[in-house]
């Protein structure tokens, strides 16, 4: 079977794994009913970003060179392990992510202990040279090696129902990966992981909470991930999506990255994680930041 067919089917759920504060013992305690802890992470096709622009050259992108700071390095190689670590040891049930390798979804599922469904997005065919060209240059191919949007679930939850829907054909393809989970006394929760396009993200979001709204029946919405949409720029779009689809939770105001929920309760509003918090240990005390992006983490109650 093609890898990019396979990657499209849902994963078999076994154990979790905990590590991160984001829900304390005494918020459990006033909120006996179900909590789920949620993350949602742009990957950046798997490469790294340190914080210093001047590491990031042409020299290490061409000749795959590692760029040194007094902090951090820039390192042109596959970063799999590193993502792999650092996503198995957040914690949360639910994890969004966005710009992710096609061929990376068993391995983090298995890392994490979760169960997981992925959807491809553009620039995946031919699969097997540009993966070839991923490994050998990162940098060099970047996001032309093709991409997917994930989304992994740890037990006591375990997908149910997967569907995918074209949110854009252009400039280039994006999808929406729609995943139904179950969980503790048969609870529901359905969960849309979007990025969408810069061209017109406002008008797409409205299109993809309507039919993520839609395919949820009533359960429990998380509609999240990188939707392009900062909420100082684009206020009228974030109201429209509380209006029309009872959509709530952004992030900053800053930020693109966001977890929108309908019936569920916030007990840790959306946040992004600090720089620290995606930072992978390098060679001489150095360190490696992963993604362009921060994790943004929230914690909700099921209603």
């Amino acid at each position: 079977m093609p890898v990019g067919l396979e990657l499209e089917r849902a994963i078999e759920d076994p154990i979790e794994l905990l590590a991160r504060k984001l829900v304390a013992g005494e918020e459990v305690t006033r909120h006996p009913r179900i909590v789920v802890r949620t993350v949602t992470w742009n990957l950046y096709h798997g490469r790294d970003h340190p914080p210093d622009p001047s590491l990031r050259t042409w020299r290490s992108r061409l000749l795959r060179i590692t760029e040194r700071s007094a902090t951090h390095e820039q390192v042109n190689r596959p970063l799999r392990s590193e993502f792999t670590a650092l996503l198995a040891g957040l914690a949360w049930d639910v994890a969004l992510l966005q710009e992710v390798p096609p061929g990376w979804l068993r391995p983090l599922a298995a890392a994490a202990g979760a169960g997981g469904a992925s959807a491809l997005t553009s620039r995946n065919f031919p699969h097997a040279p540009r993966a070839l060209l991923a490994r050998l240059n990162p940098d060099l191919i970047a996001s032309a090696e093709g991409g997917s949007n994930q989304v992994l679930a740890r037990p006591p939850w375990r997908i149910a129902h997967v569907a995918r829907r074209t949110t854009a054909e252009r400039p280039e393809r994006r999808r929406m990966l729609l995943v139904r989970l179950r969980g503790p006394d048969g609870a529901e929760l359905v969960v849309a992981n979007v990025h969408l396009s810069t061209a017109n993200p406002a008008h797409e979001a409205l299109a993809a909470a309507e039919h993520a709204l839609a395919w949820s029946e009533g359960a429990p919405l998380v509609f999240g991930g990188d939707l392009n949409l900062r909420p100082d720029r684009a206020p009228e779009a974030f109201a429209e999506l509380g209006a029309r689809h009872g959509l709530a939770g952004a992030a900053s105001p800053e930020a693109i990255d966001h977890l929108l929920v309908r019936g569920l309760v916030p007990l840790h509003e959306a946040e992004a994680l600090p720089p620290s918090a995606r930072e992978a240990p390098g060679r001489d005390g150095l360190a490696i930041r992963l993604s362009d992006h921060s994790p943004v983490a929230a914690t909700f109650e099921v209603e």
